[in-house]
């Protein structure tokens, strides 16, 4: 499944994939991680994109929690085109 290069990021395995052969094979890569406990860096014309590891492994640097904003403070801002429905004007 993963292949390439190999090194070593805070102690976790680091492999690395072009991200055409990630793309082809993400599920089976995402469960490599989980089960060997890995690091899998996806790369695009030979550079480094992103990076899949552990989420045990993720320290609190690393957490999701935050990583939402808010960009608007009520639903409409979110669902309103600004348009009048013709359903409206009756």
């Amino acid at each position: 499944m993963v292949s390439g290069q190999m090194s070593e990021t805070k102690g976790t395995p680091e492999r690395s994939i072009m991200a055409s052969r990630f793309k082809a094979e993400c599920l089976a890569i995402l469960d490599q991680v989980e089960r060997m406990r890995i690091s899998v860096t996806v790369t695009k014309h030979g550079r480094p994109v992103a990076r899949l590891v552990p989420l045990d492994d993720a320290g609190p640097a690393s957490s999701t929690m935050g990583s939402v904003r808010l960009i608007a403070e009520d639903d409409e801002a979110y669902y309103s085109s600004g348009e009048t429905w013709e359903a409206e004007r009756r």
